[in-house]
């Protein structure tokens, strides 16, 4: 069903494409760098890391640790606005809950109020069934995407497996009359005038109704379960992907797209890698990425052709042969691709370690930080539960100067770039008094004896945790860094985490 509505308002400017004759080799595509997309690498000065402080928890936290989580409240997407006024999540039940920031004009140590409470909640998606190939579509969220604010209602999409949604979110003030109504001041029914002086009802307003709207459904363009969703920086077209394809939509179109990569061989069985996420570029709305389950990161440029499986660049590790194992094509897959706000830099997350690339070096990362290499000797454990193929997302602070990802045990680290290692703390994420500093954790792999973490004052300075004592339920998947501040908002399972540095 197509919506009619003038809003958002942008122009329907795509044209029809004519698909280009293949390349006979993808490596010869060359990409012009030239028009300055690409900030030039400013001199980077190591940075302090963030003292985490404990600031909200939304959801059920009371309830006993052996309780089981109904699956439809797991959280399944977390995603601030570009002015980071809003916070929205989405659950495996098909909700979308909307948070807002305390308008309330409080002040906390100096800063402005950094809770968030609940703006609106609605339904996005039911579930359905394909009758035609016999398959349930479930209603989880699989993402949200933001649209830049032009007036005062917001825009978002959403996504589950095979289905994309247009959404407004807009407030409307309900007013009633008020006082009295002029009547006929007389006991006989047919007379149409009264004696007396002419009152005027008044209408004053009630409580302020905050209305969610479908305004577009995109729909019947994917074969395969759309994992990513991102809305170019010209605010009028986003691609959508799946496993083996990706798709570029106008805003104001629904009942067609266009095939911009299409990796599907045409016999199956040949197939070697899927597409596990996509984004474009935030500022060069030519240019847009898509990871593989391979740990290969693919850079096009639309203005080459209209079919984009001739990649300009591509961005890969070699693999050392002697390291090789059963679980290595596993543990390379890239689960989360981000580009830095000023456009220089890609992010990568792969099962172990966040990646830093530069737009200009191909040949390997600039910088590896390491999420949980204790794992590494329990792949086989994880590969039996199925924890291996746990996607983790990755994120960047403000002022791309920070790095944020999740990890087991509702663990989650930040790294602070430009500094050693070793010195990133990883944090665990548990309710507490309202900004106190979070207790970092230790991870000890279980062949090692705890450490003395006696600080010179005598105070405990970290909590060791053994490997042995990690419990995979318990995991951060999704993570959100505010675009402004240090904020970040972290999805445990059912709870959504809101940290920050005071």
């Amino acid at each position: 069903m197509v919506m009619e509505v003038d809003e958002p308002a942008v122009a329907a400017t795509t044209s029809s494409q004519e698909e280009a004759p293949a390349a006979s080799d993808q490596n010869d595509v060359e990409m012009d760098t030239s028009e300055g997309p690409i900030e030039t690498d400013e001199s980077f000065e190591p940075v302090d890391q963030i003292n985490w402080k404990f600031n909200q928890v939304k959801g059920n936290i009371e309830a006993d640790v052996h309780t089981e989580v109904v699956t439809a409240d797991v959280i399944s997407c977390v995603e601030f606005s570009h002015d980071g006024e809003y916070l929205a999540t989405g659950d495996k039940g098909g909700r979308v809950v909307i948070f807002q920031r305390d308008q309330s004009g409080k002040y906390v140590k100096g800063v402005r109020s950094r809770e968030y409470n609940v703006y609106s909640t609605f339904q996005s998606h039911e579930p359905e069934f394909d009758y035609l190939k016999s398959l349930e579509i479930d209603e989880k969220i699989n993402q949200i995407r933001w649209l830049k604010k032009k007036n005062a209602a917001n825009f978002i999409l959403s996504t589950n497996d095979k289905t994309i949604k247009l959404w407004k979110i807009s407030e409307r003030e309900r007013k009633i009359g008020d006082d009295a109504w002029n009547l006929p001041r007389t006991n006989r029914v047919n007379t149409s005038s009264f004696k007396g002086k002419l009152q005027i009802p008044s209408i004053v307003p009630m409580e302020l109704i905050v209305e969610a709207s479908p305004r577009r459904v995109y729909g019947n363009a994917h074969t395969y379960h759309v994992n990513s969703i991102s809305v170019n920086s010209d605010q009028e077209t986003f691609l959508s992907a799946d496993d083996l394809r990706v798709n570029l939509w106008n805003l104001e179109i629904t009942n067609e797209s266009f095939n911009i990569v299409d990796i599907k061989p045409a016999n199956m069985e040949e197939l070697t890698e899927v597409i596990t996420a996509a984004e474009f570029h935030p500022t060069q709305c030519n240019w847009f990425v898509y990871s593989s389950s391979k740990g290969s990161i693919r850079l096009c440029d639309m203005r080459d052709r209209a079919l984009c499986d001739a990649y300009a660049k591509i961005f890969e590790e070699p693999e050392d042969p002697q390291s090789r194992s059963f679980f290595s094509e596993i543990i390379a897959s890239v689960s989360d691709v981000k580009f830095s706000h000023n456009g220089r830099y890609l992010l990568t997350r792969d099962y172990l370690t966040v990646k830093v690339w530069d737009l200009n070096m191909e040949s390997q990362p600039v910088e590896t930080y390491p999420v949980h290499n204790y794992l590494r000797t329990k792949l086989c454990a994880l590969y039996e539960n199925d924890s291996i193929f746990d996607k983790f997302e990755c994120d960047w602070s403000g002022d791309d100067k920070h790095i944020l990802t999740g990890s087991y045990h509702n663990l989650f680290r930040t790294y602070a770039r430009g500094n050693n290692q070793t010195d990133a703390k990883t944090w665990e994420a548990r309710p507490q008094e309202a900004h106190q500093q979070l207790r970092s954790r230790f991870v000890v792999p279980s062949a090692k004896r705890k450490r003395n973490n006696l600080s010179s004052s005598g105070e405990t300075t970290e909590e060791d945790l053994s490997s042995d004592q990690l419990q995979f339920d318990r995991k951060i998947l999704h993570t959100a860094w505010h675009p402004k501040d240090n904020i970040i908002a972290l999805a445990a399972t059912n709870n959504l985490y809101i940290f920050s540095d005071v």
